[in-house]
């Protein structure tokens, strides 16, 4: 199976491009600089350099595919790349019964206890992802879309904005908010495998949250932090204070209390390996 990857030397997609190779996929991965197409050539994907943005170009490589899974996340105008994403798509899989697997997030969904299917609520840092999945999910396209909670592992990802705080002057962790707020996670290596599931797996379909199913408080997690470095404690910030420090977009998705179990994924068969966010802090601030 050839599957054509986007953001294979990202984060969550060097993840992906790793977990495809060892489920045995030929991976043609889009990339924007011989330098990247160098990186991904050394791990055993395919380079190919080019701009996804180009509709009719990228439409052109996607035919001759049997798959897509686009993890790229560029810093600038995400709307419009995935808009070109899905444009190329539709255009090249159309009623082909070929996939493609779309990067979303948790955070789309709002507030509360989460289900896959559930009407989701962005706050305003996401909101731009909503039509253009709809617009995904009601084409005649076979089509998934990763929703992944809060992501860790390897020492990268929003955990870092946790357990690396600022600090008080006694050397107390400063919280985001008060910390009592929910966090949906899960560990980089897992959700790669969550990719692959989304892709192969006939029974996918529509929104599947990535959810290690083990929710922590944002309190718990600085806690644990805190005592594995030796830090006194933790102190928590008011949500204004938490904007004007990372500005209120930004905050107000990381002020969130969501709770998901993943519940879609584990129906696919996915078994997440790491089970608490809690056993990567404390190793890793020790």
């Amino acid at each position: 199976m050839t599957t054509l990857l986007t953001g294979a030397t990202g984060y969550i997609g060097s993840a992906v491009l790793d977990a495809l190779l060892a489920d045995g996929h030929d991976v043609l991965a889009v990339v924007r600089s011989d330098s990247a197409a160098e990186r991904v050539a050394e791990r055993g994907a395919t380079p190919l350099i080019g701009d996804v943005t180009d509709v009719a170009w990228f439409a052109r490589v996607l035919a001759d595919t049997d798959g897509a899974i686009h993890a790229a996340a560029p810093d600038a105008d995400p709307a419009a790349f995935n808009e070109a994403v899905v444009d190329a798509a539709v255009q090249a899989y159309g009623a082909t019964g070929k996939r493609i697997v779309l990067t979303s997030g948790v955070w789309e969904y709002g507030d509360g206890v989460l289900a896959d299917d559930d009407p989701v609520s962005p706050p305003a840092l996401v909101a731009w992802r909503v039509p253009i999945e709809e617009r995904l999910l009601a084409s005649a396209i076979d089509a998934v879309i990763v929703a992944p909670g809060v992501v860790y592992g390897h020492g990268r990802g929003l955990l870092n904005l946790v357990t690396d705080a600022p600090v008080t002057a006694s050397g107390e962790l400063v919280l985001l908010g008060d910390g009592e707020q929910r966090w949906s996670l899960v560990h980089v290596d897992d959700l790669a495998r969550l990719y692959v599931v989304a892709l192969t797996n006939p029974e996918a379909a529509g929104r599947v949250i990535a959810s290690d199913g083990a929710p922590q408080r944002v309190r718990a997690i600085a806690e644990a932090a805190a005592a594995a470095s030796g830090a006194p404690g933790v102190v928590a910030e008011p949500a204004d204070a938490t904007r004007e420090r990372l500005g209120a977009a930004f905050a107000d998705a990381l002020l969130l209390d969501q709770s998901a179990d993943g519940a879609k994924a584990r129906s696919l068969g996915w078994v997440p390996e790491r089970a608490s966010v809690l056993d990567e802090v404390v190793p890793a601030t020790a």
